[in-house]
């Protein structure tokens, strides 16, 4: 068994694992959205910490507030610049558009254990998380195309694609393989 088909058997495993939990958490998606079964839904709703409490005890939250939550604005940049960026290049080098709601999820609002605050820092980490994915996606499908070269050194949090680059060095493979890369890309 190869490398590859072990990390594909734990990606099973995980999603196996997933679905016990929507089993022993009493929830289940109907479409987009997560229902939880009524009475976890009140047993969350008992163990929200209220809004008052909540601020009292995390002073911090509201010193850093306005850093933290200004971040937005480059953030929102980023997604426009790279959507168009994808949105106009992809199309020309016959590459499959990255799905935008496949890495950014917006579904922790229905958790009733969270106050409004805490649902509003959850959306504000759901979109920057996602987005980074989303971003992390669309590159690694450049990369993909023009240089599907893995790094002489080793690097830290590489994307999903990278594992089946070329090696670093591998001159033949990169010119025999280049090709078949860019075909991969578009189905």
């Amino acid at each position: 068994m190869t490398l590859l088909d072990q990390m594909e058997a734990i990606e099973k495993e995980l999603n196996e694992v997933i679905h016990e939990q929507e089993i022993k958490f009493n929830y289940e998606f109907k479409g987009k959205k997560v229902e939880f079964e009524a009475s976890m839904k009140e047993a969350h709703k008992k163990l929200k910490i209220g809004l008052i409490r909540w601020l009292s005890t995390r002073p911090q939250n509201l010193i850093t507030g306005p850093i933290i939550y200004s971040m937005i604005f480059p953030m929102l940049i980023l997604d426009l610049c790279i959507s168009f960026y994808q949105l106009t290049c992809f199309p020309i080098y016959k590459i499959k558009l990255a799905k935008r709601s496949n890495y950014i999820s917006f579904d922790r609002h229905h958790l009733h254990y969270l106050n409004w605050i805490e649902k509003f820092h959850c959306t504000y980490c759901a979109y920057g998380a996602g987005l980074l994915s989303y971003i992390t996606e669309i590159v690694a499908r450049t990369e993909q195309y023009f240089c599907p070269i893995k790094h002489a050194r080793k690097v830290m949090g590489t994307h999903s694609r990278y594992i089946k680059f070329l090696e670093y060095g591998d001159a033949e493979d990169y010119q025999k393989n280049l090709e078949a890369f860019r075909r991969q890309l578009s189905t």
